[in-house]
């Protein structure tokens, strides 16, 4: 007999909580149902009525991923413009625990997404999704005069100057605190705006 739906619903919350901690411990390439069982204190027969294969276990930890960034990332920005662009780059960067974690999540996911051509076009869409989003706050921000350039081009710095930076935080977090990453930001916005006209 099947167990009850709030009680299917209930183990399966269990098991996405599992997962993140997992993943967020020790990202994708530690990702096994030993350890989510482990971390649940529970069989990893259980879990294989959730996750039949390894490539399925993967796929439902990208999906938690997924909803866990975008919640994270529904701010509601009021500004427009050179501020709203950056306060969507601020919202990527590590500066607390828990973007800190969601970005260990990311960077290890690359892995997997780079040897699975499935994983790998779904992480090709976020970061057009993610792209599109910014291009918003760019094109605002040329319109006003705040940023001068092409603005396919300026999405595309924005974007890998602050994964960029992402990646060095992770890595060196002594050096590139939350005070410097938001510091070096700042400064590379700086270098985007039209310079004062020497007549002015």
């Amino acid at each position: 007999m099947a167990p009850p739906r709030g009680d299917h619903e209930a183990r399966r919350r269990d098991v996405s909580e599992a997962v993140w901690r997992v993943l967020a411990a020790h990202g994708f390439g530690q990702l096994t149902l030993r350890a989510v069982a482990a971390e649940m204190g529970v069989s990893t027969g259980l879990l294989t009525h959730y996750f039949p294969t390894k490539k399925a276990l993967v796929r439902y930890a990208h999906g938690i991923a997924e909803e866990r960034t975008l919640a994270q990332l529904q701010r509601d920005i009021t500004e427009e413009g050179l501020p709203a662009l950056r306060l969507a780059l601020l919202d990527v960067l590590p500066l607390t625990p828990e973007s800190f974690a969601m970005n260990r999540v990311w960077v290890s996911f690359w892995d997997a997404a780079i040897g699975d051509p499935e994983l790998g076009a779904s992480e090709t869409a976020r970061y057009e999704r993610w792209r599109g989003k910014l291009r918003v706050h760019v094109e605002a921000a040329v319109k006003l005069g705040q940023m001068t350039g092409d603005v396919d081009a300026l999405v595309v710095a924005c974007a890998a100057f602050t994964h960029g930076l992402v990646v060095q935080a992770l890595f060196d977090t002594d050096r590139f605190t939350p005070e410097r990453q938001t510091q070096l930001l700042n400064d590379f916005l700086v270098r985007t705006t039209p310079c004062p006209s020497k007549n002015g």
